[in-house]
């Protein structure tokens, strides 16, 4: 028996036996939701610091009475429960307190990536119907460019958020003028929320740039985080979580944020982050845990090591993506003892976390997963005789799926149609139905683990691949490339890059007749018709493509080829890291990428 395992794995049992008890599932008709949680710290810890940014603090009690002004402020401004709103804001802490104002009066948000420009954005305010757009003043010339795309009257139906010194526009109202005033009392709505009413709205990275908004109930907020506070991060009112990712994402918001909401817990947030400013930061506000994704991860061990790095206060982190070839690495340097990874999207009904601090896994699960398999060259499902799914054997990889039932229910997009084809029927047996979730995972041996299996993220299947931690669609990126001029087909597909996380864009791509690819015209048509983490890093031009006996274009032997130009014949092109041309792929700069040293 391991018996060193038995007594470390003893040890986590008060958290789990806490996080089970806290995650038994409540019907959506019991009345809870973020608010609650904030006017709960407000009575509390009041007087305690709720949030610091670079520049400015405010405790629980002022943090509260700021979303009660808001409130006051959106139900004079007409709007009623089940109404959506459209916050497109930074990181700041006027986005708090105007989605917990929206949250205790049973306001959706529609929360917008503050990147978006032009038609993704128009989309991302209507698709939702959203009767307000709200904006933090740092995005004024984003909203002026599109409102007269939008079915919003100026003045009435869009609100402003001005930066400290900042004036609003003429066509909007300064909410935080008008809110300045107003009655701090929390509103009598708040106890009616339901659990089952929609919280908000999340978007998806949308390849093309029309992402799809994924529902996030007030059931699904508050059980996410109280598993990132219970038993991910384990903070309580004394601890300080560093937050550097936007809060427009679940990772920012839902696990950050929300460990803060469910503990008392306060947060350092920064706007963006800078890997230079990283450790400095963690010292002077004695932040003790860190949400993250891979890639800061991978910057911040690229960064100049120092002797002192493990010297400071954080002890736990939470987040996504961080591999294994740089785990053991990144938890040394920084003198981390507990590395919360996670797995789990943000409209799905699986999630994976490592709450035995195993190293180098996605961790354990408490849904019903069925792992199948999957034939990566044909980029298909492998079923049996009867067109069932194949489970397969402990250790191997398989495509893991999510069983839909009352207590793991899979809610969606606001488009039906995109809700449905993230769903499998019949998998195991006749009428059931499962959330695919496109990725491969495998069961691994973790040693003594209270009788939970362990898992391990492989890859990336099909039509999806992730880079920059966005996740990339390959028929949508298909679908931009084979517009351009002189292009019959291509064949899109993600391949490793040494050094970088995710997978790197590669299109191979078939002309038509004797046409010749315009490299210069084909980059600017992709900068302006793709987002920057969507763009195909890589071109190979091939005379012919291979197809499936469904015709499906074969995309294995062209990932295991990659951009080996010393294998393949094939022109190959690439566009180098904060360039926006595409040059000849040759030796020396092949090299250069194989030593992970392209900056990519």
């Amino acid at each position: 028996m391991d018996i060193k395992g038995f007594f470390s794995a003893l040890t986590e049992l008060p958290a789990l036996l806490a996080l089970k008890k806290g995650l038994v599932p409540r019907p959506n008709t019991d009345r809870d939701c973020i608010g609650v949680a904030l006017e709960r710290n407000a009575d509390q810890f009041g007087d305690r610091i709720a949030v610091i940014t670079e520049d400015a603090e405010v405790s629980w009690a002022e943090l509260n009475a700021s979303a009660n002004r808001y409130a006051e402020f959106l139900t004079g401004a007409g709007l009623t429960p089940g109404d959506t709103i459209s916050v497109m804001m930074e990181n700041r802490i006027e986005f708090f307190a105007l989605v917990l104002a929206a949250n205790k009066l049973g306001i959706t948000t529609g929360l917008i990536n503050t990147n978006l420009r032009e038609r993704p954005l128009v989309h991302c305010i209507t698709v939702t119907a959203s009767k307000k757009c709200i904006f933090g003043g740092e995005l004024t010339d984003a909203i002026a460019e599109v409102k007269g795309e939008l079915d919003l009257a100026e003045n009435t139906d869009y609100f402003v958020v001005p930066e400290d010194g900042g004036s609003a526009p003429d066509w909007a109202v300064d909410m935080a003028a008008a809110s300045a005033n107003l009655p701090t009392g929390n509103p009598d709505h708040t106890g009616e929320v339901t659990l089952g009413e929609t919280a908000m709205y999340i978007f998806t990275s949308g390849t093309t740039g029309l992402p799809k908004a994924a529902l996030v109930s007030n059931r699904r907020f508050l059980m996410l985080a109280a598993l990132t506070a219970k038993a991910g991060l384990r903070c309580t009112e004394k601890d300080r979580i560093y937050i550097c990712l936007p809060l427009y994402h679940a990772s920012g918001l839902m696990v950050g944020a929300g460990a803060a909401f469910m503990s008392g817990a306060s947060m350092f947030v920064r706007k963006r982050f800078s890997a230079s400013a990283f450790l400095g930061e963690i010292r002077e506000y004695n932040c003790t845990r860190f949400v993250y994704v891979g890639e800061l991860c991978r910057y911040l061990l690229a960064s100049p090591a120092k002797p002192d790095d493990h010297d400071n206060p954080l002890d736990t982190v939470m987040g996504n993506g961080l591999r294994p070839d740089i785990w053991s690495e990144f938890k040394s340097r920084f003198g981390l003892k507990r590395i919360t990874e996670f797995y789990g999207a943000s409209e799905g009904n699986v999630a994976f976390a490592n709450l035995l601090n195993k190293d180098r896994t996605i961790g354990m699960t408490s849904s019903k997963i069925a792992l199948v398999g999957y034939d990566v060259d044909a980029d298909e499902i492998v079923r049996d005789a009867d067109g069932r799914c194949v489970e397969v054997e402990a250790g191997e990889p398989g495509l893991v799926l999510g069983h839909i039932n009352p207590n793991a229910a899979f809610e969606g997009y606001t488009d039906r149609e995109a809700t449905e084809k993230k769903i499998l029927r019949d998998v195991l047996e006749e009428g059931d139905a499962w959330f695919n979730t496109g990725d491969l995972v495998r069961e691994v041996d973790v040693g003594y683990s209270l009788g939970y299996p362990h898992y391990q993220f492989v890859d990336r299947v099909g039509d999806t691949f992730r880079w920059r931690a966005e996740n990339v669609s390959t028929n949508e990126v298909g679908e931009i490339v084979n517009g351009f001029g002189g292009i019959e087909i291509c064949n899109v597909y993600g391949v490793e890059v040494p050094g970088a996380d995710g997978r790197a864009g590669m299109a191979a791509i078939c002309l038509s007749g004797d046409a010749e690819l315009d490299l210069e015209g084909f980059a600017q048509y992709v900068e302006r018709e793709l987002p920057v983490y969507a763009r195909p890093v890589f071109l190979r031009i091939q005379k012919n493509f291979d197809l499936t006996g469904t015709f499906k274009l074969v995309k294995g032997d062209l990932k295991r080829e990659s951009y080996n130009i010393e294998e393949i014949t094939d022109p190959v092109y690439v566009m180098k890291p904060r360039t926006s041309s595409y040059v000849p792929l040759d030796t020396d700069y092949l090299q250069t990428i194989r030593d992970g040293a392209a900056g990519f």
